[in-house]
């Protein structure tokens, strides 16, 4: 029987074997440095987007509060903001009457064309409701202010001429007569406001009995 020659396989010196753990380690070490290069890379890349992302939305809201301070500027004290407050949220119902005759308080009064901002009152509809909505109550949240309101930015909204004349008005609230002042235009005349109050301004004669309260729809903050 035959036996098959084993070859001997040749040594590997040490030195070598060395050299080949020191290549594979180098070669593991950039990978690895590759890996962390891209890595640092791609973080940069997204933090640098992200920051143009900020100053981007920082610099449109600057340009946002600068075309809102020049289309609708602070009016008494108050200003028109892009967003609505709900810290202070109360509601009024206000009544015109000239010689007998309602006037229609109409849906707009306050808000800036296009939602782009709102002054702390404000009417959402054509019924007579004043949403008053502001950071904190101020003084200068009374009936004048809104008026002003009105009257200064929002004239072209049917504003009353004859809320301008100074004597001929009467003014009530829960139908009592206002006797906080004395009665002058309603836009120089300053009465407080409380949350549900119901406020009748007649200018003239027979005109009907003042609102003593208002039927505000449920679910209106009180």
């Amino acid at each position: 029987m035959s036996s098959i020659p084993t070859i001997p396989q040749p040594e590997i010196e040490p030195d070598e074997e060395e050299l080949r753990i020191e290549r594979r380690e180098e070669r593991a070490a950039r990978r690895r440095q590759h890996r962390t290069a891209r890595t640092m890379l791609y973080g940069t890349i997204g933090s640098t987007a992200l920051l143009l992302g900020l100053m981007g939305f920082i610099f449109l809201e600057i340009q946002n509060l600068v075309n809102i301070n020049t289309l609708y500027p602070p009016i008494n004290s108050v200003p028109c903001e892009s967003g609505m407050s709900i810290k202070f949220h109360i509601h009024v119902h206000v009544s015109i009457y000239i010689n007998g005759k309602s006037v229609t308080i109409p849906q707009g009064i306050g808000i800036g064309a296009g939602n782009i901002c709102f002054y702390y009152m404000h009417t959402h509809t054509s019924d007579g409701i004043v949403h008053i909505e502001a950071p904190a109550p101020a003084s200068n949240l009374a009936l004048d202010d809104f008026l002003t309101i009105w009257h200064t930015g929002f004239s072209k909204l049917n504003f009353p001429q004859q809320l301008t004349l100074q004597t001929g008005w009467s003014i009530y609230v829960n139908g009592k007569p206002f006797t906080g002042v004395a009665i002058t235009s309603p836009l120089n005349t300053e009465v407080p406001l409380v949350s549900h109050d119901a406020v009748t301004l007649d200018y003239g004669s027979h005109n009907p009995p003042p609102d003593k309260t208002y039927a505000f729809p449920a679910g209106l903050p009180t």
